[in-house]
């Protein structure tokens, strides 16, 4: 899927997201009556759209900023004001993340993310995309709680031509990850994608668990995980939030992962992500395909997000 027909894809699934508060904001700014009780509807749809405290607060001083400078009727510079304010908050700091010229061999990326939201057919997606770059990729299924995650896994290697090391149901992940890795480098892999499990009810045995995972990763494999995105869905709203920070008291996130952009509306959660948590969104998704799975380009996130038609 070109980057056009992605585009296409991403406007269609934030649909939902567009009626439920954009078009409300958008009233707003068409009103012309640009006083403070415009200024607290604006801030109530933004909160109410799951967008977070920090974002709103900053989306809101940017508006005020604009407005004071006379621009009170200008509907559309308020709107273009505010929505290059979404993605300079969007863009955000730079991370590592992995060039297509990879500095280290194997290159590996660790992969969180609570069950549920769509972690290993992501793991599986960005294998894909490597393995469109002429990258070979090695597959570690280290989420051992669910002979489930090990099967899918295995299938999406199959899938899309990946190696997968993996142990039964109920081993040691960091075993798993051991094995991987020197498998990895036995077979000269390029890059190196590790599933672990996500189970939130036990919190602190899966925290402690992830920071075995990291301490055998790095000791086998040096600077290693060279990337440990974490994956959400769009879908769970706030609550997105709060699994996150669950998994930052484990491990030191580079990226996040938001997947089911597709048929919610409460797509507002992508904006807020960066102010409250730090970390950027590195992958969006729009559907179960291969291809549904693209780079976050947030110029473009925010155009199909308030694109009328």
């Amino acid at each position: 899927m070109d980057r056009g027909s992605f585009f296409q894809r991403l406007k269609k699934g934030l649909s939902k997201t567009r009626e439920s508060w954009v078009q409300r904001l958008e009233g707003i700014f068409q009103s012309r009556r640009w006083d403070e009780e415009a200024l607290a509807s604006m801030e109530e749809i933004l909160l109410s759209a799951d967008v977070g405290v920090k974002a709103t607060q900053r989306l809101m001083e940017a508006v005020r900023r604009q407005s004071s400078k006379g621009n009170e009727g200008n509907a559309k510079n308020l709107s273009l004001c505010f929505q290059q304010e979404i993605i300079n908050l969007l863009v955000g700091p730079e991370k590592k993340s992995a060039p297509a010229a990879l500095p280290a061999c194997p290159w590996v990326i660790l992969f969180l993310g609570v069950n549920g939201v769509g972690k290993t057919t992501t793991i599986a997606k960005v294998a894909d995309k490597y393995r469109q770059m002429g990258k070979k990729v090695l597959l570690v299924a280290a989420d051992t709680f669910r002979a489930a995650a090990i099967e899918q896994l295995e299938i999406w290697g199959q899938r899309v031509g990946a190696e997968v090391v993996k142990h039964k149901a109920g081993a040691d992940p960091s075993a798993v990850v051991y094995d991987g890795l020197h498998a990895a480098k036995k077979r000269e892999v390029d890059v190196v994608l590790i599933d672990t499990a996500g189970r939130l009810h036990t919190k602190v045995h899966l925290i402690e668990e992830l920071k075995k995972i990291r301490r055998v990763t790095a000791k086998e494999q040096s600077d290693a995980p060279h990337e440990t995105l974490l994956v959400l869905d769009a879908t769970t709203g706030q609550n997105a939030y709060q699994q996150a920070r669950v998994f930052k008291e484990a491990l030191d996130i580079t990226g996040i992962v938001l997947t089911k952009l597709d048929g919610t509306a409460k797509g507002g959660v992508i904006i807020g992500i960066q102010e409250e948590l730090g970390v950027p969104v590195k992958y969006i998704g729009v559907g179960e395909g291969v291809d549904d799975l693209q780079p976050f380009d947030p110029a473009g996130f925010v155009q199909a997000l308030f694109e009328k038609g």
